[in-house]
């Protein structure tokens, strides 16, 4: 497998088999990250022990979970915890009895190399722990001793359950993620840029659409000046995801309208949803493929950061392949800009950091487009793994800057 390739997806259901009791059985396989269905599959209980399990799921062997729920889960920790344990150093061959061993070097990350092996390191996890496999029925209970309710939950991901749908299995792993998604989108996420926290300053992420636990670039929306001279202004939100930026953008001074766009269906329907909660008839989402038809005095985009290709569905909020969302907005802009009108790009500049995308590049970029830099505002995040220095891409992380990129055609 190629470091900038990984393992391709296959369509979100497929059909797993495996025997059991000496019969042949089959069901519907549910993976919402695109994971093939194992090609061997066997009964896993309350017995199984968990170096056992943890070689059969390296194997690429599914446990087809038969025992209790909670122990299930227990499992699934212990494999966790066996997948992240540090590989022991390799003693050195030609250390001899009674000599000092070397003293280790201390090499320095190498990117983008180490951004890959990262993610290399990333999808094996996910493979390994997606093994441990849940069955459901077709209305998406689970038969298992001590088992949750989590039907609004699969509901939320999957769709409403019908009875033709027949018994299906996912990992739990992926279970494990639709509880906590419907927890967010039960909760909220308070976004202090939309007023003081309550009820009606909380933005409700749907499964698969990026969640705004990062505020810092929403704040950058909320304060960046609005381009003078110009009033009853109308704003476009490119890739509105869960609504956030269009609300911010609508709350500026001088905004009458906002149009958001996005081309994905769970992005439509949860920034219609949180537009709708929050009491925003002044914006309209639309589907669209970047632009809306017309021109706008601000021009919201806030585009996946890294340039790199998605490992599954869920992952195309993160991954920009080739940047095609970023120079699809920065070379369509300024078609739609009015006079004076702005575009403000929200970038991290964590590409930079890890070797994937270079600033001359960017710049590059924007005057190729036809555009000029009005101005830039930035913010350091504050985000737990900014200031963990075990994580993998700490140096990267830690050296992060979010801008928000004044622009306007030249």
């Amino acid at each position: 497998m190629s470091l900038n390739s990984p393992t391709p997806t296959v369509p979100a259901t497929s059909t797993l088999e495996w025997t059991e009791g000496g019969k042949a059985l089959s069901a519907r396989w549910r993976s919402e990250r695109g994971a093939a269905p194992p090609k061997r599959v066997v009964i896993a209980d309350d017995t199984l022990a968990a170096d056992t399990a943890y070689r059969l799921a390296c194997e690429g062997t599914g446990l087809l979970w038969r025992g209790d729920f909670q122990n299930a889960r227990l499992l699934l920790q212990a494999l966790a915890r066996r997948v992240d344990k540090p590989a022991k150093p390799k003693r050195d061959k030609r250390h001899k009895a009674g000599e000092a061993s070397p003293e280790p070097t201390a090499a320095a990350p190498v990117f983008p190399e180490a951004f890959h092996l990262h993610r290399q390191a990333q999808a094996q996890r996910a493979r390994v722990l997606g093994m441990v496999l849940i069955p459901f029925e077709a209305d998406y209970s689970i038969p298992l001793r001590r088992a949750p309710d989590a039907k609004k939950a699969c509901a939320e991901a999957w769709g409403p359950a019908r009875p033709e749908g027949g018994a299906s299995v996912a990992s739990l792993r992926e279970l494990m993620g639709f509880i906590s998604s419907h927890e967010w989108r039960r909760k909220g996420v308070p976004i202090p840029a939309l007023g003081e926290d309550g009820p009606h300053n909380r933005i409700h992420p749907h499964y698969g659409v990026f969640s705004p636990v990062r505020g810092e670039y929403i704040d950058l929306v909320a304060q960046a000046p609005v381009p003078e001279g110009t009033e009853d202004l109308l704003g476009f939100d490119i890739g509105t995801g869960t609504g956030v930026l269009a609300a911010v953008l609508a709350l500026r001074s001088g905004v009458q309208r906002v149009i958001a766009t996005d081309q994905d269906p769970r992005a439509l329907a949860c920034a219609r949803d949180n537009l709708k909660r929050l009491g925003f008839p002044q914006i309209e989402v639309r589907e669209a493929n970047l632009f809306p038809e017309g021109k706008a005095n601000i021009i919201v985009c806030n585009p996946p950061w890294l340039p790199a290709r998605p490992g599954s569905p869920l992952e195309h909020a993160v991954y920009d392949e080739d940047s095609r969302m970023l120079l699809g907005f920065l070379n369509g802009l300024a078609a739609h800009l009015e006079p004076k009108g702005e575009g403000w790009l929200i970038l991290s500049d964590i590409a930079e950091h890890l070797g994937l995308r270079t600033r001359a590049w960017l710049l590059a970029a924007i005057d190729a487009a036809g555009l000029k830099v009005v101005d830039r505002l930035d913010a350091q995040p504050h985000h737990p793994k900014a200031t963990d220095a075990t994580d993998a891409l700490h140096a990267a992380r830690a050296a992060e800057v979010t801008s928000l990129w004044r622009l306007a055609a030249k």
